[in-house]
């Protein structure tokens, strides 16, 4: 799968913009504030429908403007398929595949299987664990749609039972029956989540160790530990238990909701104990091996989109990267960077055809 052509039209800091892009790497270089980052994002957002740096979607049109559309032209099994999204203020996004409008978004997901490595990736370490959440249910998502159907009941369901909890905390009330429900339902929807995250974690740490071993020569021993309440006793019971707790505090305070990923270097959590190259690392093998585990579920080559990826690595990590990204196995990759000679000298290590879009 390749992104041909990408059109622009007042996202960002865009007026209008058009790009041909090649089948196998595609630089875009300029100095900081020139949109390298916005490009890319722009790609993102043809593969989710959303933003990957600002999700509140009207603040993605341009200043002063009153709507943005993103077009992008794509060679996928063979076909061309076209995917326009368009958003005006005060109305809602619209996502069409070859003319076609989706009913709902969440249809699209996985069409166009993407990875992106960037900066703001940090907040999967520094962040709380709704952010660690996220990032698998993103994986997951990409290949998976029965996931990604429990996981919006789920959250539907989550948003009812808090609003029950505050419902009887205003109105000095309580009905065990009414509660019940929502007990069973989010039983029935969070017991699926945590066995699939479950599976999928035990497929994706090896891959994500040896993406690592890769990257820091084999210097480091790295690990990912999943922490769920469900490890500890079944949904319905921790519901239950819970009650009295979630009744004073008016939300539901045990789930799938509040499960985490615990990322350790050296038996120790990387935030406190990592170096910054570290942690990057770490972030590069995370995403890696996401584009792995796609790829192996979907068989297409996601793209893969590394937005400033050579600030804060060390010569030799770069190295290990480029190597990486040289393989076959990969498919189209986009690259930004302020400095130009860097990126050139980076991608010419690679046996790929190339070209440069400098901003």
């Amino acid at each position: 799968m390749i992104l041909k052509s990408l059109s622009l039209l007042n996202y960002k800091n865009f007026d209008s913009k058009s790009f041909v892009f090649n089948a196998k790497i595609n630089c875009i270089v300029g100095n900081n504030g020139m949109g390298k980052t916005n490009i890319l994002d722009a790609i993102y957002h043809l593969s989710f429908g959303k933003s990957y740096f600002n999700p509140v979607a009207s603040q993605n049109i341009k200043h002063d403007e009153a709507f943005f559309v993103i077009n992008g032209d794509y060679e996928k099994g063979g076909k061309t398929e076209k995917v326009i999204i368009s958003l005006k203020k005060g109305q809602k996004k619209i996502i069409k595949r070859n003319g076609k409008a989706y009913e709902k978004f969440s249809d699209h997901i996985g069409f166009l299987p993407l990875v992106i490595i960037s900066p703001a990736d940090r907040d999967l370490i520094t962040e709380g664990s709704t952010t660690r959440r996220k990032f698998i249910d993103n994986v997951i998502s990409q290949s998976d749609k029965a996931y990604l159907s429990y996981l919006i009941k789920y959250n539907k369901t989550l948003e009812q039972r808090n609003a029950l909890l505050k419902y009887f905390a205003l109105n000095h009330t309580f009905n065990a029956d009414t509660l019940e429900v929502y007990n069973s339902q989010l039983t029935e929807y969070g017991t699926k989540i945590f066995e699939t995250r479950h599976t999928f974690l035990k497929a994706f740490i090896p891959i994500f160790k040896a993406r690592y071993e890769v990257i820091s020569s084999g210097n480091e021993t790295v690990d990912l530990v999943y922490d769920s309440d469900l490890f500890e006793n079944d949904l319905n019971t921790l519901l239950k238990n819970a009650i009295n707790k979630d009744k004073a505090l008016q939300y539901t305070s045990v789930g799938i909701h509040k499960d985490d990923l615990i990322f350790n270097i050296e038996n120790h959590p990387i935030k406190k104990f990592g170096s910054q190259g570290q942690q990057k690392s770490f972030l590069i093998a995370l995403k890696l091996a996401q584009f792995d585990f796609i790829k192996a579920r979907s068989k297409v080559n996601p793209i893969l989109l590394l937005d400033d990826i050579f600030d804060k690595l060390d010569e030799q990590r770069v190295s290990q990267i480029i190597k990486l990204v040289n393989d076959e196995n990969f498919g189209q990759l986009f690259i930004s960077d302020t400095h130009a000679e860097r990126t050139e000298a980076a991608v010419k290590q690679v046996h790929q055809s190339y070209e440069i879009f400098k901003l």
